[in-house]
């Protein structure tokens, strides 16, 4: 059984201190979805402190509680927000301007056909080389600017990135406790039911990203 499974809170509540008798309801029978999707409680002796608060340059999870380590990724990258670093991959020269061939190259550089990476090039600017710029003007070259990248945020996503594009650890678990029963992965019609519950009324912009994002994901790796 793995870690997170072990750590699902029970159905009508959870403690986590001493006191047995503290019981913080996180579901009510008479609304059975607060049953179905259960909230991420931390272990007592986690690691991962205050997991609700956003960390501005930080992807601390359960796991990781002090983000990525590994080639020193969080201190070489520490002067970026999670979100910031998250796109870092396509910015080739690191001039903070990611162009249309940069997320061509991005793509191709991790698999996927040229086909499917202009397609994804051209959504992916088409959407969000506005929202970023820094002039009422919009830029001809569609190029997306880093240090607006979370104007980008959308609707129907996860939660994990706030919209000052901080990493928030409690939404990001949440993501496998509400709809991967507690367990590392996620089947694909676990995600279908992930982009279901997380979709906001009326937001079709936010749908579509989502989809997409998640059938990228899908296309790439399964």
């Amino acid at each position: 059984m793995s870690e997170r499974k072990k750590l699902r809170n029970h159905v009508n509540g959870y403690t986590n201190g001493d006191n047995a008798e503290y019981i913080i309801p996180t579901s009510i029978p008479q609304e059975p979805v607060s049953v179905q999707r259960t909230p991420w409680i931390p272990p007592k002796d986690s690691k991962l402190i205050h997991p609700g608060t956003a960390r501005a340059n930080l992807a601390a999870t359960h796991d990781k509680p002090y983000g990525t380590t590994e080639n020193k990724w969080s201190e070489k990258h520490a002067h970026q927000t999670v979100l910031q670093q998250h796109v870092d991959f396509f910015d080739q020269d690191r001039d903070g301007i990611i162009s249309p061939y940069d997320t061509f190259i991005g793509f191709h550089r991790v698999g996927f056909g040229i086909v499917l990476s202009i397609i994804a090039a051209f959504i992916i600017h088409i959407n969000f080389s506005y929202p970023t710029s820094t002039s009422w003007l919009p830029d001809p070259l569609f190029r997306i600017n880093m240090v607006n990248m979370h104007r980008t945020k959308h609707g129907g996503d996860t939660g994990a990135y706030d919209n000052e594009g901080r990493f928030v650890p409690q939404k990001f678990e949440e993501i496998f406790s509400k709809y991967a029963e507690g367990r590392e992965w996620m089947t694909f019609w676990e995600g279908v039911d992930m982009l279901r519950g997380q979709r906001n009324v009326n937001d079709i912009i936010g749908w579509g990203g989502a989809t997409f994002e998640c059938k990228l994901c899908v296309r790439r790796y399964v």
